[in-house]
């Protein structure tokens, strides 16, 4: 099972390089951001807090690194057009040198929608638009020419010119809706994430098989990705017990959750302690 982090974006950026060095140094297998503009908060209020943007960090750290993989966990598809995300996605892969993986989500945070008068469609609506956004991405990043007539993107002979240095360029897909999003993840996704208990992701597995095998995919052709936070004093023995009830329900890649609240020293530390819990290598 491979181990990443994912960097929450209300760190000052010289903690955020600091980590994603780190992370690359002590030998993780890929770096995520998130990819919101402002706090949380319930009922669709805006929110005063630093937030960075996460694509413009990705960019940053793939400057700043040589090896670890890299992707935004997920880019929000109500923000930007399908074919700048292709354009996006294309020259980052040449910037990083073939190392970005283009997580895609619906979009969901009430509050910076309404902030940035940017529509919240109704979750029905949201996930078909979904569904077509990432099927023209999908076609944008893997063939010569694209042209779509759809419900919400036309698209006429369009290019994607340089392609990723990836062939193809790995998407990943997520959100842990078991009829819409895991179908449009069965269809197109090259991986699928989901923050879920052991439990919960070896019962959401069980579904994306039953979602690929309607539509004819081979279940072991996408990647289950998952994870969670690091208490501060989690002795190393309980890190690898959860590592091991991952693995046991089918996750490929634990996703280790930063919080802006841990100060940066405690932050590397639980970085290397999930370095130090993770299983031997076999032989």
């Amino acid at each position: 099972m491979r181990l990443s982090v994912c960097l929450d974006p209300a760190r000052p950026w010289a903690d955020t390089l600091a980590l994603a060095q780190h992370a690359e140094t002590v030998g993780l297998h890929g770096v995520w951001v998130c990819d919101h503009f402002m706090p949380y908060v319930g009922g669709g209020r805006p929110a005063a807090g630093p937030v960075l943007e996460g694509w413009t960090q990705l960019t940053a750290i793939a400057a700043r690194t040589t090896r670890i993989r890299l992707g935004p966990l997920v880019l929000g598809a109500s923000y930007r057009h399908p074919a700048v995300v292709a354009k996006m996605a294309a020259t980052l892969d040449h910037v990083s040198g073939g190392r970005l993986t283009l997580g895609l989500g619906a979009g969901w945070q009430p509050n910076e929608h309404t902030a940035y008068g940017i529509e919240l469609l109704p979750a029905p609506v949201r996930l078909a638009r979904f569904a077509e956004y990432v099927a023209a991405i999908r076609s944008l990043l893997r063939e010569p020419c694209t042209s779509l007539d759809g419900e919400w993107f036309q698209l006429t002979d369009a290019t994607c010119d340089p392609p990723p240095v990836q062939r193809p360029l790995p998407l990943l897909v997520g959100g842990g809706g078991e009829q819409r999003t895991m179908r449009v993840a069965a269809l197109h996704a090259d991986a699928w994430h989901t923050w879920a208990t052991p439990a919960e992701l070896a019962r959401k597995n069980a579904v994306l098989d039953q979602r690929c095998a309607e539509v004819g995919r081979d279940p072991s052709a996408i990647t289950r990705v998952t994870g969670d936070v690091l208490e501060p004093d989690e002795p190393t023995s309980a890190v690898q017990a959860r590592l091991t009830g991952y693995a046991a329900a089918g996750a490929d890649e634990f996703v280790l959750r930063d919080h802006s609240a841990q100060a940066l020293p405690d932050a590397l530390k639980s970085v290397d302690r999930l370095v130090s819990a993770a299983p031997a290598a076999p032989g």
